[in-house]
């Protein structure tokens, strides 16, 4: 398995308030199927064994790998520590893993930071021309937290689709996902479903698919 390689960040900014992309170096013969992720730790002496899972945001075909990283200030960890990187400095990767990646056209429902490991798959099926049938779902707490809003509605148009449920707005919709917003926004429901986002939201949703019909095996998510 590939484990333990040392890289470069390459470049890095802010894509949202809280949020900033790491574009590093990609070590030769570094693989992984859109939407699966990798254990990164930062490389010093105090946080070298500190791993956390991000999703890779890059196409496979790109010369770096890519992160899209939220900060999550009141955890005073790893993402902090991260975010304070600039470029030359070094993260380690490890394993590749992840159980979402693409089948077929469907319906993807993210939250927040959930949205990632679906920016590769969108990017991935973009480039070959296929992403049409297939629509999106994201929920966040404001319009600043939406992450790369601009590229995702370019990539899926009328199909994005979102819900704020902190700011009332006249762009998008207020609330939470319920099952009644699900068949509002949804044109049938035997079809495949993406999953990514705070366990507490997974669970609830999770829940209105299956009353509303989606089999188990229907809904793709990486294991809780």
């Amino acid at each position: 398995m590939l484990q333990g390689f040392i890289v470069r960040i390459l470049d890095t900014d802010f894509i949202t308030h809280d949020v900033k992309y790491f574009r590093v170096e990609r070590p030769e013969g570094y693989t992984f199927i859109p939407g699966q992720a990798t254990d990164v730790s930062v490389n010093t002496p105090a946080l070298r064994e500190e791993k956390r899972p991000f999703t890779f945001t890059s196409l496979t075909s790109s010369p770096y790998l890519e992160f899209i990283i939220k900060r999550y200030p009141q955890h005073k960890g790893v993402t902090d520590a991260i975010h304070q990187l600039k470029r030359n400095d070094e993260l380690i990767l490890h394993e590749v893993f992840g159980e979402i990646n693409f089948k077929s056209s469907g319906v993807f429902i993210a939250g927040g930071a959930g949205i990632t490991p679906f920016i590769s798959i969108f990017r991935d099926q973009g480039s070959r021309g296929k992403l049409i049938g297939n629509s999106l779902i994201f929920a966040n707490k404001t319009k600043n937290d939406i992450i790369l809003e601009k590229e995702l509605k370019e990539l899926l148009g009328e199909s994005f689709i979102n819900i704020l449920s902190d700011e009332k707005t006249t762009e998008y919709n207020f609330g939470n996902i319920s099952e009644d917003f699900l068949k509002t926004n949804i044109s049938g429901f035997d079809k495949q479903f993406y999953m990514c986002g705070p366990p507490p939201m997974m669970e609830s949703v999770i829940g209105y698919l299956e009353h509303l019909g989606v089999e188990k095996n229907s809904i793709v998510i990486e294991p809780m």
